[in-house]
């Protein structure tokens, strides 16, 4: 089994790109059962997120034409979409996904948000039965190896997110955020996030805005704010100086109509908007009005920068972690992948066996069953201690990647030669003839 990566993300593609291929979650197994009846794809699962969009499958060396399928699945011209794509295949693949497990590919390296995103993916593909064999151990290697580098490392020591990141933007911008009012637009995790760091940052309150209102409730009361209704939201945005925005929206929640209706309530007094979601949830337009500051999720990547900095040393070393992990799964699949061809020799072996037991029958019909018995262990016996280093060899063989040596020893138990293997049964009876036709001719 093969394994193959074709996506895109923060670094090859920009948000206006990302967000036409964007997977919501209720769309998600309706297209992971598109990506598994694609030609090739034995298994696969599709990982979406604000950063990235990528196809994981499985293939028998037939390989899947991912990059056609993004274009018509997603209604996207192939010419502006391929330049922007990339693809990893068998060890690359594998080491890919070990690193986005371990957010070693993330915008903000060391954020804990992209493994609980991987688990969700992977847990509806499991449910669809898109995941089921050498895929779903790739997977588990990958939450291994992000295990390690959480443990093993400092990668992860403080509290970074998108959102985290986005607080300290703001918190660059304004200096301070005392006397400073917040409306987060949404209730999810990344809000939650954004919520916890502004306030450490000194906001003065909270508004939370939802279209489930009681979601916006229990959001605003862990931090003593506010909850309005979603209807309310553009009679009520003018009163927040910072608006973060992080909804799962596939249209806009903040248009240029409603954006000049915010600055005219505030009678122009600036207000600084992010925006991490993705699809975006404001029109990139509104960054032309005055007083008007909005922040993408791309525009974030330069204060990321920054963190990956101070995390360099933990890096390097999750990295060698990565490629240990890479290395020990490498060497695990290839055994695996060897078991159907150690079968095949066992299998010839035995009836190998077999067949020398049925030329000797008549003999061993004399034998009592308890005989019998013991003639029948001994030969499994025997089998089986002479098969013990062919098959050791043949092993490490794969582990190694030595293909010439691996045939070599599959060669020694072709079922071909199976089949002819009495060689050494006419030879006897031949020696026996010529022993008996001596015996004639000197009587």
């Amino acid at each position: 089994m093969r394994f193959l990566v074709t996506g895109l993300n923060h670094k090859t593609a920009p948000v206006e790109l990302r967000e036409r291929l964007a997977i919501g979650q209720d769309a998600l197994p309706e297209t992971t059962r598109a990506l598994l009846a694609e030609p090739g794809v034995q298994e696969g699962m599709i990982l979406s997120t604000c950063n990235r969009v990528e196809l994981v499958v499985a293939h028998n060396g037939h390989e899947p034409a991912l990059p056609e399928f993004l274009a018509s699945h997603f209604a996207v011209d192939r010419a502006v979409l391929e330049p922007h794509l990339y693809q990893y295949q068998d060890d690359a693949a594998v080491q890919h996904m070990f690193r986005v497990a371990a957010s070693l590919d993330s915008m903000v390296v060391g954020e804990a948000q992209i493994l609980g995103q991987v688990k969700q993916s992977w847990s509806v593909a499991r449910e669809l039965g898109a995941v089921k064999g050498p895929l779903d151990k790739l997977l588990q290697g990958a939450f291994s190896a992000a295990k390690r580098v959480r443990t093993e490392t400092e990668i992860g020591s403080s509290s970074v997110s998108i959102a985290s990141v986005g607080a300290d933007l703001a918190l660059r911008i304004f200096g301070s955020l005392e006397g400073k009012k917040v409306l987060i637009v949404g209730a999810g995790k990344m809000s939650e996030q954004a919520a916890r760091q502004l306030m450490r940052h000194g906001a003065d309150s909270i508004m939370v805005a939802n279209r489930t209102y009681d979601r916006a409730v229990r959001l605003a009361e862990q931090f003593l704010g506010q909850a309005i209704r979603f209807e309310e939201l553009h009679t009520r945005a003018h009163e927040a100086d910072i608006i973060i925005t992080s909804t799962g929206s596939a249209g806009q929640v903040i248009g240029m109509e409603q954006a000049q209706q915010i600055l005219h309530r505030r009678k122009n007094r600036p207000v600084f908007v992010i925006d991490i979601a993705v699809p975006r949830d404001v029109d990139p337009e509104v960054n032309r009005l005055e007083g008007m500051f909005l922040y993408d999720i791309d525009d974030l990547q330069s204060v990321a920068a920054s963190n990956l900095v101070d995390r360099g040393r933990e890096a390097e070393r999750a990295e060698a972690i990565i490629a240990e992990e890479t290395e020990r799964f490498r060497r695990r699949i290839r055994t695996i992948d060897i078991a159907p061809a150690i079968m095949e020799v066992q299998e010839t072996a035995e009836e190998l066996r077999q067949a020398e037991l049925n030329r000797q029958r008549q003999l061993l019909q004399s034998l009592t069953p308890e005989q019998q018995e013991a003639v029948e262990a001994l030969t499994r016996g025997l089998m089986n201690k002479f098969m013990h280093m062919p098959l050791q060899a043949m092993k490490a063989a794969a582990r190694e990647g030595d293909a010439a040596g691996l045939e070599t020893i599959r060669g020694m138990f072709d079922r071909e030669c199976g089949k002819g293997e009495p060689h050494t049964a006419p030879q006897s009876e031949t020696r026996e003839d010529e022993r008996k036709q001596g015996l004639d001719r000197r009587g």
